[in-house]
């Protein structure tokens, strides 16, 4: 046995994440003590709200959060879900069609090990989350990108997708608004995908973790409420994290129809039991009980997308859309490549960022982790002052 042997082929084709990646190194050099401002993580800079983080020490006074529970999840927690999933999706499910995961990501990579065969494949519109493709890959399917630009406004038309689809599509993944851009499908445009998917009997797995962060009066309309007949093709992906600064409580979930959910909840019995009870009945609370500080929160994100949707569009080379949901500011840096900064010629937004983080010591994700060089991406979940400052360091560094 090799030392390469011993380690699989299919983990070893995994890349590591790469706004992980970026977020740890930005980290490391911070440690080190450099005034590095970074861009990189979609993690919200806010403390969970109080009545959620009171809901979860009231749970530790009760010994039987202690022990184990229903590998789906908590009733009180699934009986949330639905409640929320009627109330911004517009359909109505049962609660044994949910399955509560250890965040989203968990959710999708359960989603796609529960529908996939070897040589399946999944279209993937791009720009896309970084890990959307390793997940597609670890459940032995073939993701089938198809790219649109910021001259597109980052959203895929059906025609694209027709021309991506073969007799080996089973799938298509759906993420409004969507990580990395900010982009939100009108409803006019959710439905036309919707329907074509309907047409051609696909499985649509819809990413909805952001679809309460939304801007300028713009609603993110679920797939589902734009095309109900969809529904008994359609997984739902959702979480707590993104709305309501519970990244690191790790509860997202999956909905399915009935023969979906109960593969999935065959696959968790095995691999993981129950989510941690005391984060599920945090998120209960979250889901159930006073939504103001979710508000406060999206109102600030607002104002920070504003000021860095202005700020990057000052850079010399950058172009950025407004995005209308998310946190998130996708700029295209094409222009900026291929000249010298500060005695360097990057060809790609990979060697932009490592340029920008070197001489700006400002963090951001590039575009190679999203399917297409020629981009960066920046988190604007961090602080006001900061946000300001690490766009107006790069405004600097790229000055002709």
């Amino acid at each position: 046995m090799t030392e390469n042997s011993r380690i699989s082929k299919k983990i070893a084709a995994i890349a590591e994440s790469a706004t992980l990646k970026v977020d740890a190194k930005a980290k490391g050099l911070q440690a080190q003590g450099r005034p590095v401002i970074s861009y990189a993580a979609g993690e919200p800079d806010f403390a969970t709200p109080d009545s959620i983080v009171a809901a979860a020490r009231k749970a530790l006074d009760d010994p039987k959060n202690f022990r184990y529970t229903q590998a789906t999840g908590l009733a009180v927690l699934r009986e949330a879900i639905a409640a929320k999933t009627l109330r911004d999706s517009g359909l109505k499910v049962d609660p044994s069609q949910i399955m509560v995961t250890n965040g989203g990501k968990h959710a999708v990579y359960s989603a796609f090990q529960t529908i996939l065969d070897p040589g399946d494949e999944v279209i993937l519109p791009a720009p896309y989350w970084t890990s959307y493709p390793e997940e597609i890959q670890l459940a032995d399917g073939v993701p089938v990108a198809v790219f649109a630009g910021a001259d597109q406004g980052y959203k895929v038309t059906v025609d694209q997708l027709e021309a991506a689809r073969t007799d080996r599509t089973k799938a298509l993944l759906f993420c409004s608004p969507s990580n990395p851009t900010g982009a939100v499908y009108s409803p006019d445009e959710t439905r036309a995908i919707g329907e074509w998917a309907l047409k051609h009997n696909l499985l649509v797995v819809t990413d909805e973790i952001y679809q309460n962060l939304t801007y300028d009066g713009v609603r993110a309309i679920s797939i589902v409420e734009a095309v109900p007949e969809l529904a008994n093709n359609t997984i739902l992906v959702n979480g707590v994290a993104k709305t309501y600064a519970m990244t690191g409580w790790r509860i997202g979930w999956m909905i399915a129809p009935a023969d979906i959910a109960k593969g999935a909840a065959n696959l968790q019995s095995h691999m993981t039991s129950n989510i941690n009870n005391i984060a599920q009945i945090a998120a209960a609370e979250a889901l159930s009980g006073p939504q103001d500080a979710v508000e406060s929160m999206r109102q600030a994100f607002d104002r920070r997308r504003k000021v860095i949707i202005a700020e990057l569009n000052k850079v010399d080379g950058f172009n950025c859309p407004n995005p209308e949901g998310a946190f998130y500011a996708y700029a295209d840096v094409t222009e900026a490549l291929g000249r010298e900064i500060a005695g360097v010629t990057p060809q790609n937004s990979l060697e932009l960022a490592d340029l920008i983080l070197d001489k700006a010591e400002v963090a951001a994700v590039p575009g190679e982790a999203f399917g297409r060089s020629g981009y960066l991406r920046f988190s604007y979940a961090l602080g006001d002052d900061a946000l300001l400052e690490g766009i107006q360091r790069i405004q600097n560094l790229l000055a002709k």
